[in-house]
């Protein structure tokens, strides 16, 4: 299987990966158009790559195009699980935006900028000031009710199952739960509704590389966002690594293409138990 990635950390623990500079993908187009996969392209090149040259990337189309941004995320998972989805506004950043949102939310409510990751770009608004702030920052409105939570759930979602879950603890009086930002893991069981409900979003929409960030309150589960290209911080500490997993679905897709049996996957579980919160 001829694989090609464009981002060489990513795909290091995948053997016979070549790594072509994104830049440089037009100078080695024959290269480029021979590979049976195409690994974490940039998000410049997906259309061409799958419109035009018509290759198979990893992650998915999907992945990336509801992935980037919340808003595109937001209105999918409205589509196939609603009842999943925060108390949620999304608007134009007018004045009658600005009215409408202050209307339907008191403080303290969450704001986000649409395209952000690792915490960055989600905002606890607690007052006018906090609001104006948000607001000169932003083209869209993407407020959110604000949860009770000083944890949430990362559900890691490689090809077509669940790689590993782990809850993230805040720091006290923190905002932010991501590890990146301070937050620590805690390996407490996680509700099998969560886990069911990452994995019906992820089938359903076609999603095959995302860490899900999901809040429980009151035993509900609430999918807060996901995210293709997530942070392996704590996967690293839980000593997964994410290559085998990839590799092994690679390999059952280009088997079930083929008609073939597909290949036993790797020593390391990439299904682990899903217990039930006590």
């Amino acid at each position: 299987m001829r694989l090609i990635t464009f981002d060489p950390l990513r795909a290091v623990a995948i053997p016979g990966a070549r790594y072509i500079k994104p830049e440089l993908v037009f100078r080695y187009r024959a290269d480029v158009l021979a590979a049976d996969w195409l690994l974490f392209p940039e998000e410049w090149q997906v259309n061409f790559l799958v419109y035009g040259w018509h290759k198979r990337i990893f992650p998915s189309p999907a992945s990336y195009h509801l992935g980037r941004d919340k808003v595109e995320q937001t209105r999918a998972l409205w589509a196939v699980a609603p009842e999943a989805v925060p108390d949620t506004l999304i608007l134009p950043n007018s004045p009658a935006g600005q009215e409408e949102a202050l209307a339907h939310f008191s403080f303290p409510f969450v704001a986000k900028i649409p395209r952000a990751s690792m915490g960055q770009g989600v905002f606890r608004i607690e007052n006018m000031a906090d609001w104006q702030a948000y607001c000169a920052a932003t083209d869209v409105l993407y407020v959110q009710e604000y949860l009770p939570i000083d944890r949430d759930l990362r559900v890691v979602w490689v090809g077509d199952q669940i790689l590993a879950h782990y809850w993230r603890v805040g720091r006290p009086g923190a905002f932010h739960n991501n590890v990146a930002r301070g937050g620590r893991i805690d390996h407490s069981p996680a509700p099998r509704a969560a886990l069911e409900l990452v994995e019906h979003v992820a089938r359903t929409l076609g999603i095959d590389h995302a860490g899900f960030d999901v809040a429980v309150v009151d035993g509900e589960p609430y999918i807060l966002e996901f995210n293709v290209k997530f942070g392996n911080l704590g996967l690293r500490e839980l000593g997964i690594a994410v290559g085998p997993a990839i590799l092994a679905y690679l390999k059952a897709q280009e088997a079930e293409d083929s008609g073939r049996p597909g290949e036993p996957s790797p020593s390391q579980p990439t299904t682990p138990p899903v217990p039930m919160a006590s």
